[in-house]
């Protein structure tokens, strides 16, 4: 195998890569948030979030795509971790399509001749004006490269069958029982590892059955280690999420890793079955005694190649089938594993009250969204729970956790913002009366106030960040005046809270309670700022410390403002005029 032969194969394996990535993240395109709505609402039982893993990950072929997109929904909190992990089981069954796909376009219709042309249109679609036509191109390309980069793996790869030695050396390898399939699985696994792909591994791993380099029991031992080895992508993108999100990738290696103790165990009967089934399709059975790929020979071909996906396929079937019944088991096993940190919020941040889609009635749809509305105030609250302890620290280690805290609740709020929205949409679409429709025009404005008091959290911390990058502190009275506004503030989303509360139980009659709360936190603004100039003018405050003081004080009035605006938005739609 000369130089240029290997780093053909090497392009030629970048090439189905990139090929792949580019399918998927199309499809992702293409179907754009209907399919992140749809992930996170078909989810209510294991069930329905074994087929909505499925479902999703057979689309966007890409099973590690669909399990990142759950760690950032639970990471979000908008999947519990009992959903997540019937997704990713799900997730587990639809990516063999893509094992079949390859086996079937990539080896028996040669797709490949095809892909040039395709190229072409799908290079006129990416050149559209239009968003979802580039999409789509995107799509089409990836896919021409795809199987353009098979193609080129393929007559790149040597037939070992006319290089009897290095045959002969492959064969001691794949010779010694059972511990050559420990020994293919590890390869499978590290391979895998590598590659960041299971259906680049998966695909390596058919051309080698094809050309004759393994045996059919050890590309089966392959397969087996690559679907441990796809785990690791989940488990690097939950790294820098929280407790919830770590476990939800662990629960992925749990699942795979059982999976592979139990098919190790029973190897011998398992990969029998495969072959039974094979047979059935008036094919050889690759799992007999002696079944080798003949050169030239389209039946052993075509069996080696439907055995080892219908394997694939077969193996997350039946794993999830056994498994679906443990999904609180698995859950309190990666509960164990991975504990949360003493510091970490023990709220869960998940929306709790939307679950599906809209219900039979606009009017109880508007219910439950207004019990997720109190919900999402209530969270908003924490956060300025942890801008105080911000304000207060003077401990680097607890402000940085601080900081971290706040820029995730505003991506919370952000993520929570956009689900609520998508579900009073699909409301909107509906029937509904004008005191239906006022209240839903409420309820959009409340939501994005609630959106914009976790942004005034995180604006909050990046002023105190650029105060310590600056080396200046607050004094005890500075920080006393400080927790003053805070406190007021406070007090205001208590009362914002009342009013919601009281709106949804159709008992709020009027809102003085949130203006009084107002004219407090605009009146403690006024003082404090002018003390504070009086203090700038008389030279007995650093005057760059001062600015970030009355930042925080803007900030704080601000958070005030957004504040009242929900009562406002309750007065106007909820109270009887």
């Amino acid at each position: 195998m000369g130089i240029l032969q290997i780093f053909t194969l090497l392009g030629a394996l970048g090439m189905f890569l990139y090929g792949m990535n580019l399918m998927s993240s199309g499809l992702q395109k293409a179907a754009g948030d209907k399919l992140r709505t749809f992930l996170s609402a078909m989810t209510s039982n294991p069930a329905k979030g074994v087929l909505t893993g499925l479902g999703v990950t057979s689309i966007i072929q890409s099973s590690s795509a669909t399990t990142v997109m759950v760690v950032s929904f639970v990471n979000a909190g908008l999947l519990t971790l009992a959903q997540a992990i019937s997704v990713i089981m799900g997730a587990n069954i639809g990516t063999t399509v893509t094992a079949w796909m390859v086996a079937w376009l990539g080896f028996k219709a040669d797709i490949s001749i095809l892909a040039v042309p395709l190229m072409l249109l799908g290079f006129l679609f990416s050149n559209s004006k239009k968003n979802q036509r580039q999409n789509i191109g995107e799509l089409i390309v990836g896919f021409s490269l795809l199987f353009l980069g098979l193609s080129f793996m393929k007559n790149s790869v040597p037939d070992l069958r006319q290089t009897p030695e290095v045959l002969e050396f492959v064969t001691t390898w794949a010779s010694h029982g059972f511990g050559s399939v420990l020994l293919f699985l590890a390869f499978g696994t590290v391979l895998t590892l590598v590659l960041q792909s299971s259906s680049a591994t998966m695909a390596i791993t058919l051309i080698m059955l094809s050309m004759g380099w393994i045996p059919f029991h050890m590309a089966c031992a392959m397969v087996l280690g690559e679907n441990i080895g796809t785990t690791i992508t989940a488990n690097i993108a939950a790294s820098i999420g929280n407790t919830q999100a770590k476990r939800a990738a662990m629960s992925h290696t749990i699942f795979n890793v059982f999976g592979v103790i139990w098919a190790l165990i029973l190897f011998k009967p398992f990969t029998a079955l495969v072959g039974k089934v094979i047979e059935l399709f008036g094919l050889p059975n690759p799992a007999a005694e002696g079944f080798a790929v003949a050169e030239g020979d389209m039946s052993t071909s075509t069996a080696a190649l439907y055995g080892l996906s219908m394997l694939h396929t077969m193996f997350n079937t039946i794993n999830t089938l056994l498994l679906i019944w443990f999904v609180k088991l698995i859950e309190k096993m990666v509960t164990w594993i991975i504990k949360a940190p003493k510091s970490q919020e023990k709220e869960a941040f998940r929306l709790k009250y939307i679950s599906a889609g809209p219900l039979a009635t606009p009017e109880l749809s508007v219910e439950q969204a207004f019990d997720e509305i109190i919900h999402f105030a209530k969270i908003s609250r924490n956060g300025l729970a942890y801008a105080k302890q911000a304000i207060e620290t003077t401990d680097e280690k607890v402000f940085d956790e601080m900081y971290g805290k706040l820029v995730k609740y505003e991506e919370i709020s952000d993520r929570i913002e956009y689900e609520i929205a998508a579900f009073l949409n699909g409301v909107s679409a509906g029937e509904v009366s004008e005191a239906t429709s006022m209240k839903i025009k409420a309820m959009y404005k409340i939501i994005g106030e609630l959106e914009s008091l976790g942004d005034s959290g995180e604006s909050i911390a990046r002023i105190l960040s650029r105060r310590n990058s600056h080396n200046k502190s607050f004094d005890a009275d500075t920080i006393a005046k400080l927790m003053k506004v805070v406190e007021a503030v406070d007090q205001a989303y208590i009362v914002m809270i009342a009013n919601l509360e009281a709106a949804h139980a159709g008992a709020l009659t009027q809102i003085k309670n949130a203006y009084d709360a107002e004219e407090e936190i605009n009146t403690l603004r006024n003082d404090l700022r002018e003390a504070e100039i009086e203090d700038i003018e008389s030279n007995t405050k650093n005057y760059q410390t001062s600015v970030y003081y009355m930042d925080i004080i803007s900030k704080l009035e601000g958070m005030g403002d957004f504040i009242i605006n929900v009562s406002q938005s309750l007065e106007r739609a909820f109270v009887e005029k």
